[in-house]
């Protein structure tokens, strides 16, 4: 049994996609940041469609190398492969959308990491783990990179391995145009059709489009060019038709491109037509790879080229496997497939990055209760940030760089803190509500546009506190439900997940459905977070209520977390003993039975910082220990 399904092979770049949409590539503001290049696209699309993926490829030793190899590694692709030149930059493409049609791009390549791709860079061990390799043309352009193709082709036929080629046709990268010309996808060359042609024989499938074909072909008459392909090689030729869909020829070619095989096709609205052929390929190589007939794999196809013309950048546009099976199920329900609201919520859910089964979190992002205590201290507040870095320092010391751990805190009073932790590996929180806010306000640095979040760097999590009952009167809930509609629409334009805390025993009684109640509603108002956070109740029914009422109306979310309300141990012991019987709830984010003693003692100047860290340090680890002991007795139960 090989360990991998598919390793793809070739450029890897970093996309910096325009923003705006409809204008000239010159006018763009602002950009986003996404891995790039046909090889690291399609890697990445078919783990996201279950497949075991890697990539051979080479990135620059800087920050732009780095994100590519990390992102890759949130998408769930092998990247053993992944080769740092310490001599090159990594390649970068500026794109945009301008209208249906025009998808202006500049590549900038100059003497880039993976155009040194080189024959040492391919190791015989790790091409016999996998059950396929996937070459793309561009590789074949250079004698150096057409080297390392080969060799990773070969080796791949020795091991019994199926073979691909994506044509991949960009005729700048072959020499052909200019730099303002990346946009083109078609210049007849000789020499580019004599170097294709050389290695036809070396694959069992080979996808293009009509212009990919045109140039391996060496024929504009699209037929005769499958035709010359076909005296080449044995390979199944996949045929891209734009709108018409495609064609699969095992055999002879016909006269007619419509006689192929050919898969069910979804008719939607053009967005963006960038990355849709390496969305193609991933769900071609899925239902291939997956023993699939050639009709279905031509509809995984179809589906997630559809995708990818219908959204912003190319990896970020592809679907997960339970998304596409979800758009079988339901069809085209809105021909801007980005438009349909609950479709777009379940790609949000299924192809957000990390997992966190387990949630151990210190919440220190108490503003109101540390300023009321740097008050009776009578010290300045700013002596609060400097605390803020002492509780980071007790949830690293804790967390011991381990997965499952994470922090609460706020960058109005931990701004330090904050920065200190990006890049840690905790998860971090960050909340947005004036403390004790009601009606719901948001923090003066969110902006009256909520723009503030745009400023969030994208491991933060949008996590805000709305004091909401049942029976609160109708403009109070009309106002808060505003509220936090608008900020879940911020949170998903900035690509931010949100975290949404309920608590309505501050606001009036409650019983065994009163938190069930108030999730069904955020969900009927169009508010899907991805945590919910909820106070820490003792009913084993009002525990099952909120769970189903969850899972109900969003089986993909990542789960609840267990507030503390400073609540004595013992108490949020008997509250953990309940909650952790349920899967749905994760962990806990506690934050004054953690740090609210040695807050008071630091702040008075009775104990130093040494001592504080160590006070807060044994605090979370006996709380993380008793939630582990919770979630243990779950797994002895069943």
């Amino acid at each position: 049994m090989k360990s991998l399904d598919l390793i793809t092979i070739g450029r890897s770049s970093v996309d910096l996609y325009g923003a705006q949409v409809g204008g000239r590539l010159e006018d763009m503001g602002s950009f986003n940041k996404y891995i790039g290049g046909s090889p690291t696209n399609i890697a990445a699309g078919t783990a996201r469609l279950g497949l075991k993926s890697a990539l051979i490829t080479r990135v620059g030793d800087e920050h732009m190398g780095r994100f590519i190899r990390e992102e890759l590694q949130r998408e769930g692709v092998d990247t053993r492969g992944v080769v740092t030149d310490p001599e090159r930059l990594t390649a970068l493409v500026l794109l945009g959308i301008r209208d249906q049609e025009q998808f202006p791009l500049i590549f900038y390549r100059e003497n880039c990491a993976d155009m040194a791709l080189d024959e040492d860079d391919i190791d015989a061990g790790f091409i016999g783990e996998a059950r396929c390799v996937c070459a793309t043309g561009t590789h074949l352009s250079h004698p150096r990179t057409e080297a390392a193709v080969l060799k990773a082709l070969r080796l791949a036929r020795d091991h019994g391995a199926l073979t691909a080629l994506d044509i991949d046709y960009r005729p700048n990268l072959w020499g052909l145009a200019g730099h303002g010309a990346g946009e083109s996808r078609f210049i007849e060359s000789e020499r580019v059709t004599a170097k294709l042609q050389s290695t036809l024989p070396l694959f069992d499938l080979i996808v293009g489009t009509e212009e990919e074909f045109h140039i391996a072909g060496g024929s504009t008459d699209t037929l005769k060019a499958l035709k010359t392909v076909r005296t080449l090689t044995d390979a199944v030729l996949v045929c891209k038709r734009g709108p018409m869909g495609a064609s699969a020829f095992t055999g002879a070619i016909p006269d007619s491109l419509d006689e192929g095989e050919a898969g069910e096709g979804f008719p939607i609205e053009v967005f963006n037509v960038l990355g849709a052929g390496d969305g193609f390929m991933s769900g071609l190589l899925k239902g291939w790879l997956s023993g699939e007939n050639w009709p279905t794999a031509l509809k995984y196809a179809n589906a997630c080229g559809a995708f990818a013309v219908s959204r912003h950048g190319c990896t970020p546009a592809y679907p997960s496997f339970d998304e596409l099976n979800y758009f079988f199920r339901t069809g085209v329900r809105e021909k801007a497939l980005r438009k349909d609201a609950a479709l777009e919520q379940v790609h949000w859910a299924t192809t957000r990055h990390g997992d966190w089964p387990e949630m151990r979190v210190f919440a220190f992002d108490h503003r109101m209760q540390l300023e009321a205590m740097a008050d009776e201290a009578g010290v300045s507040h700013e002596r609060i940030g400097d605390f803020k870095t002492l509780c980071l320092e007790a949830a690293k010391t804790v967390a011991g760089g381990r997965h499952g751990y994470g922090i609460l805190c706020d960058g109005r009073l931990g701004r330090e803190a904050l920065y200190r932790a990006s890049g840690s590996g905790l998860w971090i929180g960050r909340p947005v509500e004036w403390p004790g806010s009601r009606p719901l306000t948001l923090e003066p640095s969110i902006g009256p546009d909520y723009g503030g979040l745009g400023e969030w760097p994208l491991e933060n999590v949008v996590k805000v506190l709305c004091f909401y009952h049942p029976d609160d009167a109708a403009p109070m809930k009309a106002e808060q439900e505003a509220t936090v509609q608008r900020l879940f629409a911020a949170s998903r334009r900035n690509r931010l997940e949100m975290l949404l805390e309920i608590i309505p025993s501050k606001v009036a009684a409650c019983d065994d459905t009163t938190a069930a109640t108030v999730i069904e509603r955020f969900y009927e108002i169009g508010v899907y977070p991805d945590w919910w956070k909820l106070e820490p109740m003792t009913s084993r029914a009002a525990w099952k209520n909120a769970c189903d009422a969850i899972e109900r109306n969003d089986p993909h979310t990542r789960g609840v977390v267990v507030l503390g309300l400073d609540a004595p141990a013992k108490e949020l012991e008997d509250s953990f003993a309940v909650a952790a019987s349920f899967d749905m709830v994760k962990g806990f984010a506690v934050g004054r039975t953690i740090f609210a003693e040695a807050a008071r003692r630091w702040l008075s100047g009775a104990i130093d910082d040494r001592v504080a860290i160590a006070e807060m340090t044994e605090n979370y680890a006996n709380l993380c220990a008793v939630w582990d002991r919770a979630r243990a007795r779950k797994g002895e139960a069943a």
